[in-house]
């Protein structure tokens, strides 16, 4: 791995997806929680208050900025299905990731949280029409707009990606 920042690589944007991508990408969502748990298990205070890479984000902040996210995300799908190119409220994930909850919160509080939210996410993914992820938003800070097939290959990347900065860090440090 080259850059720490990018566990699995970047993100490869793509606008439109084969049913068999879509439902691959949706599973990969399914599994985050439990993914994010396991790469969690038994890490004790200190090392969820290790920075996964210097000058990044510690361990717990990674946790709680997955559910963070992923509660935009959410929003940003139904507002899709329910408005025609909605323009989304983008929010900003390095401050929210400072605010005091992120470092005094439990993690089973996020994970509980991502739990949750995914079963009510993927459950509405999962009864979508092909046609529904052709819907669009619009994200103020990027041009034109975002479809529902680019917002699950997103997220499905987005999962894997914090829970690889938790693991390779484990890795890194033999825990």
């Amino acid at each position: 791995m080259s850059d720490p920042r990018y566990p699995v690589g970047k993100f490869q944007p793509v606008d439109q997806l084969t049913d068999d991508e879509r439902r691959a990408h949706i599973d990969t969502i399914a599994a985050a929680p439990s993914r994010l748990r396991a790469a969690v298990a038994g890490l004790d205070d200190a090392q969820l208050d290790t920075p996964y890479r210097d000058g990044g984000w510690t361990i717990r902040q990674v946790v709680h900025h997955v559910p963070d996210s992923h509660v935009n995300a959410y929003v940003r799908l139904k507002l899709a299905l329910t408005e025609d190119n909605p323009t989304i409220l983008p929010y900003k994930e390095a401050a929210w990731a400072d605010v005091v909850d992120s470092r005094i919160t439990p993690i089973d509080v996020s994970l509980t949280l991502l739990e949750s939210l995914h079963a009510r996410m993927v459950g509405l993914l999962r009864t979508l029409e092909p046609a529904d992820f052709r819907r669009t938003f619009r994200h103020p800070e990027h041009e034109g707009l975002f479809s529902l097939d680019k917002f699950v290959a997103m997220y499905a990347w987005h999962s894997l990606h914090h829970a690889a900065h938790i693991t390779s860090t484990r890795e890194r440090h033999g825990w």
